[in-house]
């Protein structure tokens, strides 16, 4: 029984271009599972209600959007009662003036915008890093990058596909017998 491999005519490659491009869907499908798991273990690792006491954090005058104290940028951050004086030993800006909504602060009347210089002492508890969560966001960083290589994966395939097509073209060219082919006894000229 002679076995014959099936071979498309006329495809120069689209088969490997198809098959780059499945992969690096998959691998880049992979990639995010992974991004989003390393992500959710760190935080799961990290070490939950660390306290920390702020002192006389300077901030600007709340608008009516309100302003974020550096606590509730801390992960899982939550601010405590929060103490605004004008200066650092200046009088204390009662809570009648502003609201506070966790680790906002909004103007409440008008008269805020009198002091000049405010400052806010307070403490939050937030999700602290550790051992275990410095690991997971070096390895999740680490598997985003493979991304960065999707393009040269990409031009390299289409190299090839380039290469293949060029190969097939000229074998075509040279089997149409529209060059001249030299043999070992005679010599036979293509027509046009």
């Amino acid at each position: 029984m002679n076995k014959q491999f099936k071979q498309d005519k006329g495809t120069a490659g689209l088969t490997i271009l198809l098959s780059v491009i499945v992969m690096l869907f998959i691998i880049g499908l992979i990639v995010m599972i992974f991004s989003l798991m390393g992500t959710e273990l760190m935080d799961a690792t990290a070490t939950e209600d660390t306290t920390v006491v702020v002192a006389n954090e300077s901030i600007s005058v709340p608008s009516t959007a309100g302003i974020t104290l550096a606590g509730g940028s801390a992960r899982n951050g939550i601010c405590g009662t929060v103490v605004l004086t004008n200066g650092t030993a200046g009088t204390v800006i009662t809570a009648g003036n502003y609201t506070q909504t966790d680790c906002v602060l909004t103007n409440k009347t008008g008269e805020f915008t009198a002091y000049t210089t405010p400052y806010a002492s307070y403490s939050y508890t937030w999700s602290a890093d550790n051992t275990a969560t410095d690991v997971m966001n070096e390895t999740a960083s680490s598997i985003s990058e493979v991304t960065d290589w999707f393009d040269i994966f990409i031009v390299i395939t289409a190299m090839v596909v380039l290469i293949l097509l060029t190969v097939i073209i000229i074998t075509a060219i040279r089997s149409s017998g529209m060059v001249a082919s030299k043999s070992s006894n005679n010599i036979s000229i293509g027509t046009a």
